[in-house]
């Protein structure tokens, strides 16, 4: 039997309403204890002091590009930025080439995350074959293969009626249909939201009614088929609206939001700044604060940090020509103290949440508590630590990050998969 004691920490476990100073206790790769008594034996000891211990976050929808776009990253690159900021486990979108649309490429997916030895990846299948939006995919097929949920990643279902399929589907599985809403016809050609400041840089904007016309939309299929959405990356004050009216009425709507429109504004663009041009586009304030009242509230159960990694030629581009995302695994922590922790929106076990059980939920994962006999995926993070954010340094392949150089607060210490510390590494294992 293997053990290790996880000592003097604040220790907040959302799922079970933990929040006090006190040790954890892990044997052979499971929560075995919580605040056992001084002596106890343990064949590895980490100092929590002044740390938060939670458990390991959880991300719903990251874009790893492999295969086919391994330039940009890897299951295996990652999976390892993903433990540096504190995830043990995240959900892959299926808008890879090919797309995970089979069987085969959904356990490919899983294959490539254990020889990783990182994280826990599982994947999120197509919804329609090819990523075409034609034809459904053989939804059966890849949850036999390990699919966790479905999604068409980046773009959205403009037929209705594949929509309304999707959602019976879907729902007759007991898996979550994941869709980012945006009208295509309205979204065509803009890179950035449309408003004042868009009309003063002479850039064409999406409105925030490609969103709102969307999620309306989609409300109202899962109303009338008695189907499962959860809406990703919401950007719009009236999309928030929609969702919290949705879930008044008892639908099964869900949503998220990312670290990033919480914290940054259209107006951030002046500087034609490639690696703020994100999807949905940052917009005004008045839509931030929707935002984080509606994380607030509860209407948004999860935060997601929407890491869509680039490489720096595919970037280093004319703005119009850029790639909308940026990588934000590593930084979702600091980013999230900056935005909802210091302005006090919301508190460490609200937060927290977010990050594990809004998730886990989600997905229908065993994960996302520190309750004992629970697997232990653990983060022990610092919530003072000031560091300056060093691209270079990512274990991600790709740089795209608009924080690059920022001095930030909140650093992941240790971060723990199956009982076992991956990151960092052990020394032997360097």
């Amino acid at each position: 039997m293997s053990s290790l004691l996880i000592q003097g920490g604040r220790v907040i476990d959302p799922a079970s309403g933990l929040d006090r100073t006190c040790d954890v206790l892990i044997v052979d790769g499971r929560v075995s204890a919580i605040g056992t008594a001084p002596g106890t034996h343990a064949d590895l000891r980490l100092d929590a002091t002044d740390c938060i211990v939670s458990p390991g976050f959880i991300d719903c929808h990251v874009a790893f590009r492999e295969p086919g776009s391994e330039e940009d990253e890897t299951i295996s690159t990652g999976s390892r930025s993903a433990i540096a900021g504190g995830f043990t486990t995240v959900a892959c979108l299926p808008d890879t080439e090919p797309p995970i649309d089979t069987r085969a490429a959904a356990e490919f997916v899983i294959r490539q995350s254990k020889r990783a030895d990182g994280c826990r990846v599982f994947p999120l299948g197509a919804v329609t074959k090819g990523l075409k939006g034609e034809e459904l995919a053989e939804i059966g097929q890849l949850i036999h293969g390990g699919a966790v949920g479905f999604s068409e990643g980046k773009q959205a279902i403009a037929n209705a009626e594949i929509m309304r399929r999707a959602l019976q589907y879907t729902s007759m599985w007991t898996r979550p249909l994941l869709h980012q809403p945006q009208v295509r016809e309205l979204s065509a050609g803009g890179v950035m939201h449309e408003g004042y400041v868009s009309t003063l840089l002479g850039l064409r904007g999406i409105p925030a009614a490609a969103e709102e016309i969307m999620v309306r939309r989609d409300i109202a299929l899962v109303e009338s088929t008695g189907g499962r959405i959860h809406l990703m990356c919401l950007s719009s004050l009236r999309s928030v609206d929609e969702v919290r009216q949705a879930q008044a009425r008892g639908l099964n709507v869900t949503a998220d939001v990312t670290p990033h429109h919480l914290l940054m504004t259209d107006d951030m663009l002046s500087e034609f700044d490639t690696h703020l041009k994100v999807d949905p586009p940052l917009r005004t304030g008045e839509h931030r604060q929707a935002l984080i009242a509606g994380l607030k509230d509860g209407t948004i159960g999860i935060i997601a940090s929407d890491h869509q990694p680039w490489a720096q030629e595919k970037k280093e581009r004319e703005f119009d020509q850029a790639p909308a995302g940026i990588i934000g695994l590593e930084t979702l922590l600091p980013i999230c103290i900056e935005a909802l922790i210091d302005s006090g929106a919301l508190t460490w076990p609200e937060l927290i949440s977010k990050l594990t059980i809004g998730p886990a939920q989600l997905l229908g994962l065993d994960a996302g508590t520190l309750t004992v006999g629970a697997p232990a995926d653990v983060v022990v993070f610092d919530p003072t630590e000031r560091w300056t954010v060093n691209a270079q340094q990512f274990a991600s392949r790709s740089r795209n990050t608009p924080y690059h150089g920022k001095t930030v607060t909140g650093r992941v210490r240790h971060t723990l998969v199956d009982g076992e510390v991956r990151f960092p590494r052990p020394e032997r294992d360097s």
